[in-house]
C-alpha cells in the first residue's frame, strides 16, 4: 500500500462521529492532520487523543472567509494539503410542507456549499502538484430518497453529483476525488426519524467509515475508487 507518513491531511466536522474516526485513522498512519469544525472544544479532545500530529483549526464551513482562512492557515504552518476530507455535515428532518428557509440554507451550505468551496480553494495547489486525494463523504441518503429527508437527501444527491463530476475534471492532473455513502452509522444524528427504532449494535461504526478511507489513500498512483458504498451487515 501507498504510505501517507508525512502528508498533510485536512479533516472537516473532525470534532465528533465520522469525522473524528477518520482523523484518528489518518494520524494513525502517519499523517500530519489538522482538524476543523466550528467549535473547538470537540477538536481539542480529539486532537488529545490523536497527539502531536494533530493541529486544530475553528472553521466554519458555510463562511468563505473561515474556508479560506483555514486552508491559508495550513499552507503556512505545515505546507500545502495532500489530502483533503470533506466529512462536515448536519441533518435536519421533517416534511417538506414544514420546512423552513433557514433549515434548508442550513443543511445545502453545510453539507454541499462547504464541500464545493473547500475543493476549490485546494485544487490549485494540487493541480501543480499533480497529485492529491479529495474524499467527500455523502450518505445512502445521496442514493435512495425518503419521506421526511427531502432537503437533507437533495443535500447528499448533490455530493454525489458534485463528486463524480470533479473526478473527471481533475483526474488528468493525478487527482483522486472519491465519495464515500455510508448507511445507517451509529452516530449522533439522533434527531433522524429514520433511526427511530434501529437497533444501534448493528449499525455502521465511524471507524468502519474511517477504514474506507484508509483504503482510498492507500492505492497505488494509477488507480482510485470513485465511489463506495458501505452498508452494515446486517439490516439495523
Amino acid at each position: 500500500m501507498t504510505s501517507i507518513k508525512g502528508k498533510v491531511a485536512v479533516v472537516t466536522g473532525a470534532g465528533r462521529g465520522i469525522g473524528r474516526a477518520i482523523a484518528i485513522e489518518l494520524a494513525g498512519m502517519g499523517a500530519k492532520v489538522v482538524l476543523a469544525a466550528r467549535g473547538t472544544s470537540q477538536l481539542e479532545e480529539t486532537a488529545r487523543t490523536i497527539g502531536e500530529s494533530a493541529s486544530v483549526i475553528a472553521a466554519d464551513v458555510r463562511r468563505r472567509d473561515d474556508v479560506h482562512s483555514l486552508f491559508d492557515q495550513v499552507s503556512a504552518a505545515l505546507g500545502p494539503v495532500d489530502i483533503l476530507v470533506n466529512a462536515a455535515g448536519i441533518g435536519i428532518f421533517g416534511l417538506v410542507t414544514e420546512f423552513s428557509d433557514a433549515d434548508y440554507d442550513t443543511i445545502l451550505d453545510t453539507n454541499l456549499r462547504g464541500i464545493f468551496m473547500s475543493c476549490r480553494y485546494v485544487l490549485p495547489s494540487m493541480i501543480a502538484r499533480g497529485a492529491g486525494d479529495i474524499i467527500n463523504i455523502a450518505s445512502i441518503a445521496g442514493k435512495v430518497g425518503s419521506a421526511t429527508r427531502a432537503v437533507y437527501c437533495a443535500s447528499k444527491f448533490g455530493v454525489v453529483g458534485f463528486t463524480q463530476s470533479l473526478a473527471e475534471e481533475v483526474r488528468q492532473h493525478g487527482i483522486r476525488v472519491s465519495v464515500i455513502c455510508p448507511g445507517s452509522t451509529n452516530t449522533s444524528f439522533s434527531a433522524d426519524p429514520n433511526r427511530e427504532g434501529k437497533v444501534k449494535s448493528k449499525m455502521l461504526l465511524p471507524a468502519d467509515v474511517a477504514h474506507a478511507v484508509r483504503m482510498l489513500v492507500t492505492q497505488e498512483p494509477n488507480s482510485f475508487i470513485s465511489e463506495i458504498i458501505l452498508r452494515p451487515t446486517q439490516k439495523p
